[in-house]
């Protein structure tokens, strides 16, 4: 299809509407399955993919009994449609940012039990941004430490609060609050009746289970001896496993105090196995303007009196 000396000339809405669901039929895997997604059908989709291509002056996909597939054009379009549609997203949140009233979205993710841990202070933050950006809307989202950082680095959420194991030279840090982390076992688990010295000799034997991420240094001293055996990163889950009896853990003590007070769980050896971990409000380091992330950001200093550094 393609012409010596061809030329595409200036790409208006039209072209990038049509750019927008070739993304999707990739994405998607084919015209069939973009149906959904596209809410139009799979005539409509093949008109606009072969207008596209007429308007390119190049064959994109192969389609027919062997499937959906890309031509060698085709990926080099794609990867280019992703970076274009990726700065247009950019600069129209460039230009809501320098408008005068505050408007937009607020992307905010967190891990595992931060929200609603009174000393994020996060109902309150919310109540506090809400009050001075009414018009902001705020999504929210639960996921785990390293998806998070993914999230904020690929520009996918704007805050994250995440259990503080590390630090990337890509991201800011503001240090909220510490827990101490301790073993524990389930009341029927053979280490709940020992003493503590037996406990402390006899725990790596025993079935255990962890987050399942490269951890800290002074995480990494008190799991490197363990028998790891199950991976769990929610705290929810991991206690289940330790309520089953069959395997020990590292909990916050925060989170853990009731079901301990109750009874359902023993920490073992307390004075040997426990770590400290830092949670921390993070963002990415970066000069393009975001105005519900700044605000944001005051808001935390303003009602966090106290943040405090990080505990390594």
């Amino acid at each position: 299809m393609s012409l010596k000396n061809y030329s595409l000339g200036q790409v208006g809405d039209y072209e990038i509407k049509q750019l927008k669901v070739f993304k999707i039929v990739v994405d998607c895997g084919g015209f069939s399955a973009a149906e959904t997604s596209l809410n139009i059908g799979r005539s409509t989709i093949s008109l606009h993919i072969s207008n596209l291509e007429a308007r390119l002056n190049l064959v994109l996909c192969k389609r027919g009994r062997g499937g959906f597939s890309l031509t060698e054009e085709g990926v080099i379009i794609y990867k280019m449609t992703e970076n274009l549609l990726e700065s247009l997203d950019t600069f129209r949140t460039t230009v809501n940012n320098l408008n005068a009233s505050l408007t937009g979205k607020l992307r905010l993710a967190l891990s595992d039990k931060i929200s609603l841990d009174p000393r994020s202070h996060f109902p309150e933050l919310i109540q506090r941004f809400s009050n001075e950006a009414p018009e902001v809307l705020i999504t929210t989202n639960v996921s785990s430490m390293s998806n998070i950082e993914r999230m904020i680095l690929n520009d996918e959420a704007d805050i994250g609060f995440i259990p503080y194991h590390r630090k990337l030279d890509g991201l800011s840090y503001v240090h909220l609050y510490r827990d101490d982390c301790y073993l524990y076992c389930g009341k029927d688990h053979p280490l709940a009746s020992m003493s503590s010295k037996d406990q402390e000799a006899q725990a790596d034997q025993y079935p255990a289970t962890h987050a399942g991420l490269k951890p800290h240094e002074a995480v990494s001293e008190q799991i490197s001896h363990m028998n790891l055996t199950a991976i769990s990163y929610f705290y929810d889950s991991r206690l289940a496993l330790i309520l089953s009896g069959k395997f020990i853990g590292f909990l916050p003590e925060h989170y853990a105090h009731s079901y301990a007070e109750t009874g359902d769980i023993v920490a073992v050896a307390p004075n040997d196995r426990s770590y400290t971990l830092g949670v921390a409000v993070i963002c990415k380091k970066t000069t393009q303007p975001n105005k519900p992330r700044e605000l944001f950001l005051k808001v935390l200093h303003q009602t966090v009196e106290e943040l405090i550094v990080a505990p390594y």
